[in-house]
């Protein structure tokens, strides 16, 4: 219910942002469409434990008002027996949250990005182009000092081949252009190391076959969202190969993936202790501490998740700290509800 009040509401206010250059673009329809059908998604995974969060308090101050608890209590029910349907309500919301993290959403990401950068952000960069330096492999090393993602050209590249700690050979070149099948290099020069001397290669163009993709030099900043967990799980193990900047970006999104389910009992049993309790302000002042719990659990998420992308704090820690402090708030707030 909690989803199908506000998920009309975000696409509408979405929509009277965005207006404008969906008919100064001339999107197709179908694309509007589908863009708001992968929004849905997206945003319901997003904030699926704030719904719960606000619909159990939402209810459980209904029970209270009506002194419903102290009837329950009363009548010689333990205070984890009435707790017993809410948690079994969460264990099946908690596995559709999981299923829906690990498989649906990736999708409707990836679809709601690509919408929009095509279309609301005039094909804004979303890749890093510059001064890119990657590990390809065990052996292999490479370096671009630009790269276009749609020409797929690249200027001042360099290959440097280790065995070992050892440097055996490096090739340069002025640019490199992907043909499809093989990489063209102009300006090329080889120089293979030796005990005694180096022999030196060169000319004015070459075609190789190199042990690389050009995609995967520019991967885009949303990848890791995108992709199911089994895929995201090779991805950043080759992207930790390839020596990525981004890797706390990638981590930081597939530790959310369990983080999330675990939140869910544990905002579930932040507002049944808050809220089994009657007040003299009835259901507004418990959902007004609701909502600034929800408020709080939001940007402590947000603040530890910018900090694991943009600094060598650990990504586990980062998403799973919200969930630890939350934890201990829900394990004294249960204390206090059951004396």
């Amino acid at each position: 219910m909690m989803l199908l009040l506000f998920i009309p509401i975000g696409i509408t206010v979405n929509l009277a942002e965005k207006i404008g250059k969906i008919l100064e673009r001339e999107v197709p329809f179908s694309a509007v469409a589908q863009y708001y059908l992968d929004f849905t998604i997206y945003f319901a995974n997003l904030l699926f434990p704030i719904f719960l969060f606000l619909s159990v308090i939402w209810f459980t101050s209904k029970l209270a008002n009506n002194t419903e608890i102290v009837a329950f209590l009363s009548s010689g029910v333990s205070f984890w027996r009435f707790l017993r349907p809410y948690m079994i309500g969460a264990t099946i919301i908690a596995s559709f949250a999981l299923i829906m993290g690990l498989y649906l959403a990736p999708k409707a990401s990836k679809g709601f990005n690509q919408f929009k950068y095509k279309y609301l952000k005039n094909n804004s960069k979303v890749v890093k182009t510059t001064n890119i330096f990657r590990q390809i492999n065990d052996n292999d090393y490479i370096y671009v000092s630009s790269f276009n993602p749609v020409t797929k050209r690249g200027i001042n590249f360099s290959l440097e081949h280790f065995e070992g700690n050892k440097l055996k050979y490096k090739i340069t070149a002025n640019s490199i252009v992907d043909n499809d099948t093989m990489y063209r290099l102009m300006t090329y020069s080889k120089r293979t190391f030796g005990d005694h001397e180096d022999l030196i290669e060169t000319s004015r163009r070459k075609d190789l076959i190199l042990p690389f993709d050009a995609d995967d030099l520019t991967p885009v900043e949303y990848i890791a969202e995108t992709l199911p967990y089994d895929e995201l799980t090779r991805f950043i193990k080759k992207e930790k190969q390839r020596g990525s900047s981004n890797i706390g970006r990638y981590q930081v999104v597939q530790y959310k993936k369990w983080s999330l389910p675990v939140s869910v009992f544990i905002l579930t049993i932040i507002a049944v202790s808050v809220s089994s309790i009657k007040r003299r302000g009835g259901m507004g002042v418990n959902l007004a501490f609701g909502i600034t719990i929800a408020m709080v659990y939001v940007f402590f998420d947000k603040v530890f998740g910018v900090m694991a992308e943009q600094s060598s704090f650990n990504p586990l820690l980062a998403v799973w700290f919200p969930n630890i402090v939350f934890g201990i708030l829900a394990a004294y707030l249960l204390y206090n509800a059951k004396r």
